[in-house]
């Protein structure tokens, strides 16, 4: 038998180590690079944070959902509080319509007499209630409204569009049907009309109960929003699915007999996100609007809870001798409205994939 070859020699039998030479620096640098494995939501955030106005809109939003958030719970006032105002005793009425920084007149004798007194920042209201404080409670309202308003759109336009996209035929005409008809309302008419039913029809039922805290007001622009604004986002995820049910992975995933709820929840509604995603950003917005629109005509939240659509309302009286009261709450509008469309704006282009610099 034959002794073994070194291993030096057996390798060099295979490859001649002469013909390679090591790379230089410069050829190193010239090799493509793969970039690192990302996921689909980490490469849409990588892609929002290359774009300067969504960022900034974004932390505009960010800076006003903590303000509403944790301002409250060191306010010295509260937005029900009405200033000058004791059970038993006349009310004082210098605390009435006060202008930015001004103070009632027992407070400037607290302050004479060395007590320090928190300014009312924004003046108060006609009713001696700190207007700051209920501005600020007005645009936590309008963004829960918004918020709320666009998350029961989102479930009840995908539930429904993707219902209609997957099974086709007879099902997605007469769900199709429906939508075209409720398409076909006016909105502003629908929309005062419902707020106007549901706020009657309400207050009996709701009397007495935890939901009484939230008023008939709001539960009905949940339920306006429930009826009527989904019709927008099903279409949106109907088409999707159309699309989508024809690719490969869903018809695999149907020849080993994966039941429809699977197929839609598992491979179709995942590859929607970005569609899903967009929508409800550019949804939230018009909630507010509506919201503070419904407001303004007195068919929002209940008194006295405020809302920047009732404040704005309520500052019609005295435009002409307290125009702040009506500047406050519409700007705040403009800007909640305008950071979160341009943030959808944002959000359509990092997470499009169809959309390219």
């Amino acid at each position: 038998m034959s002794e073994k070859m070194p291993k030096k020699n057996m390798f060099s039998l295979q490859l001649d180590l002469s013909s390679f030479e090591a790379a230089t620096e410069e050829e190193k640098r010239q090799q493509v690079r793969m970039r690192e494995s990302t996921t689909f939501f980490k490469d849409g955030m990588r892609r929002l944070a290359k774009n300067k106005i969504a960022m900034i809109c974004l932390c505009l939003i960010v800076l006003v959902v903590l303000i509403v958030t944790f301002v409250p719970s060191f306010y010295p006032y509260e937005y029900s509080d009405q200033l000058g105002v004791t059970p038993g005793q006349p009310s004082d009425a210098s605390y009435n319509n006060l202008k930015p920084f001004e103070y009632g007149e027992t407070e400037l004798a607290r302050i004479a007499a060395g007590e320090k007194i928190f300014p009312h920042i924004f003046g108060t209201d006609a009713s001696g209630r700190d207007y700051c404080i209920r501005i600020i409670y007005g645009t936590r309202i309008s963004l829960i409204v918004g918020f709320f308003a666009s998350i029961i759109v989102l479930i009840i336009g995908v539930i429904y569009g993707s219902i209609s996209g997957y099974y086709g035929g007879k099902v997605d005409i007469i769900m199709m049907r429906i939508v075209d008809i409720i398409y076909s309302l006016p909105d502003m008419l629908m929309i005062i009309l419902f707020s106007v039913v549901f706020k009657q029809t309400l207050d009996p039922l709701i009397e007495g109960t935890a939901l009484a805290k939230l008023g008939s007001g709001m539960i009905s622009i949940f339920l306006v929003f429930a009826l009527l604004y989904w019709v927008g986002m099903a279409r949106l995820i109907r088409g999707q699915i159309l699309s989508i049910k024809q690719m490969d992975y869903v018809l695999n995933a149907r020849s080993i007999g994966a039941k429809p709820g699977h197929i839609i929840r598992r491979h179709m509604i995942p590859n929607c996100i970005s569609v899903i995603i967009i929508s409800t950003a550019l949804q939230i917005p018009s909630a507010i609007f509506t919201e503070s629109f419904l407001s303004f005509l007195g068919l929002g939240v209940a008194i006295p809870m405020p809302s920047l659509g009732s404040l704005a309302s309520n500052a019609l009286d005295g435009i002409i001798s307290y125009p702040s009261r009506l500047i406050i709450p519409a700007v705040i509008i403009c800007i909640i409205v305008l950071s979160l469309n341009l943030l959808g704006d944002g959000l359509r282009d990092a997470f499009d994939p169809k959309l390219k610099k």
